[in-house]
Formats: structure tokens, C-alpha cells, sequence
């Protein structure tokens, strides 16, 4: 298994992260970017970096290219387009939403989006102000609803509304879920 470095991203990985984002929402999304849903992929600094609660983590490989992101921020779920009971179980300010955890296709089932989502959770943590976790997946990215199966529980699966809403699934996941898998520490550096 490669090393990887996981680290806050700085200035000198947007680049980086901005282009796995948008791989990942054009190739296995395939809905390409839209402004109102990834707005933060074209400025992570005003969405991950400035706010003290938010924060972008980025995977670098032994090259030192980004290779992978996670990301969390403070801002709950909206309704619409999310359920209302959604948006009212995970309030903006009292949630953490997991936010684009993405992993190049060549990187990925080594272990990266787990140890990303643990750092995450940590920070969630170490934060002190969030009472739950929330994130939502689109079940057709391969791999996705199982990863996340593995780590929260689902609290709603549109899939099984009138209609199928956005066919989206949305998950609650354990502040401590990943504390015993956690690495001990994070190599600031490659």
C-alpha cells in the first residue's frame, strides 16, 4: 500500500482538490458542475478554509499530487431540495455535513475515504458545538452507499418516496464511529 499524507488543505492544493471534485462530478456523477449544488468546488477557500468550523482535507500521494479530498462545514441540510424532516433533524450551526469525500478512481480501496472521514470526525469532535453528523450519497456512484452503510445509518432513502425525490440516500453518522480505526497522527508533510 502507498503512503499518502493527509493534511488541511493549503493554498497550494486547491488546484488540486478543485480538479479531483470536478473529475468526480462530471466522470462518476456524470451531472457535471452545477452552480447551485457546487458552488464550494469552484471557491473552497470562502467554503472550507476561512470559516473557523469548516475545514478541507486533501490525500496527497508519494508525488505530492492531491489525489483525494474530504471536506465538512457547518451548514445543514436545505429544504428543499432536501426532505423537510431532514433539514429540521440536522440544523445549520448544531451539524456537521460530510462534504465532498472523493477519491481518484486509481487510488481508491486503500483505506483513504475511511482515514479521511476519520480526521474529519476528529475535527467535528475537537470542535465541541456539533451535536450530530450528516451527509447525503447518490447510490448509482459505485461503492458509495456501502461505504457509507458501513460507517452511519440511514435516516432517509428517497429512493423509497412517491416519485423517488432525488433518488438520494442521507445518512447520520456517529461522532466516534471511526475513533478506534483512527491514525494515530497525520504527517503534516510528505
Amino acid at each position: 500500500m502507498r503512503d499518502y499524507c493527509i493534511r488541511p488543505a493549503g493554498p497550494e492544493d486547491l488546484d488540486g482538490a478543485r480538479a479531483v471534485m470536478l473529475d468526480t462530478v462530471y466522470r462518476d456523477f456524470g451531472t457535471g458542475y452545477v452552480p447551485r449544488w457546487h458552488g464550494d468546488i469552484i471557491d473552497p477557500v470562502a467554503a472550507y478554509l476561512v470559516p473557523a468550523r469548516h475545514t478541507l482535507l486533501v490525500a496527497l500521494d508519494a508525488e505530492g499530487q492531491v489525489v483525494a479530498t474530504g471536506a465538512l462545514d457547518s451548514r445543514g441540510p436545505l429544504h428543499p431540495p432536501n426532505p423537510r424532516q431532514v433539514a429540521e433533524r440536522y440544523p445549520s450551526g448544531e451539524s456537521a455535513q460530510l462534504r465532498r469525500v472523493y477519491v481518484r478512481s486509481a487510488h481508491r480501496r486503500r483505506g483513504l475515504a475511511r482515514r479521511l472521514v476519520a480526521e474529519l470526525l476528529a475535527f467535528a469532535a475537537a470542535d465541541g458545538g456539533y451535536r450530530s453528523v450528516y451527509l447525503h450519497t447518490d447510490p448509482s456512484v459505485e461503492g458509495a452507499e456501502g461505504f457509507w452503510r458501513s460507517l452511519g445509518t440511514v435516516v432517509h432513502d428517497e429512493r423509497e418516496d412517491p416519485g423517488g425525490g432525488q433518488g438520494i440516500v442521507h445518512f447520520d453518522v456517529p461522532l466516534d464511529a471511526l475513533v478506534s480505526r483512527r491514525p494515530a497522527a497525520v504527517s503534516p508533510h510528505l
